[in-house]
């Protein structure tokens, strides 16, 4: 996490945190918008670092955005550790996420809003035949955090001085 920190740092953004050893970092810049930051990320670490890695990059107020409009607020509450907040390049279809949906073969339920989606394994995910396979062969690349990381997320995002932009970083494979 320190060597993640200090790329960002290297690069001129400010204010870099991260939460425990999760590789989620917050940091300042008031220079670029999400997709501008993904692609300068993902291009200075290919360069610097020669490492194919994919940011997701949401602003302060998409993140509130994520956590207000969570359409699984009750198993949230009951069940954070089983709710996972999927963070996507893109703006998934319809088609692609009620394809997705059909292919379930358990009881998991996933619902998309925005450039996320949401996803509650109520036996957990280490049971599950819901495969991150599956999910980017519907819906694209993608990274996925629990409730409990995303409420978190959004307490460091809101606690600086300036405006945190949480980024949410994924080795490609």
């Amino acid at each position: 996490m320190t060597d993640l920190r200090n790329f960002i740092a290297q690069l001129g953004l400010q204010d870099c945190r991260s939460l425990l050893q999760s590789g989620n970092l917050i940091f300042t810049s008031g220079v670029r918008t999400g997709a501008e930051l993904e692609r300068f990320l993902e291009s200075e670490a290919a360069d610097r670092l020669s490492l194919e890695v994919d940011f997701f990059v949401r602003t302060p107020e998409e993140w509130k955005s994520i956590i207000r409009q969570n359409p699984f607020r009750k198993e949230a509450e009951r069940d954070p550790g089983h709710l996972i907040v999927l963070f996507l390049k893109k703006v998934p279809e319809a088609k692609d996420i009620a394809a997705l949906q059909a292919d379930i073969k358990g009881p998991e339920v996933i619902k998309a809003k925005g450039k996320q989606a949401y996803i509650f394994y109520p036996d957990g995910q280490g049971r599950s035949k819901l495969t991150h396979t599956m999910i980017e062969k519907r819906l694209g690349r993608g990274t996925g955090r629990n409730w409990n990381t995303v409420l978190k997320l959004g307490i460091i995002a809101k606690t600086g001085s300036a405006k945190l932009t949480p980024v949410v970083p994924r080795r490609r494979i």
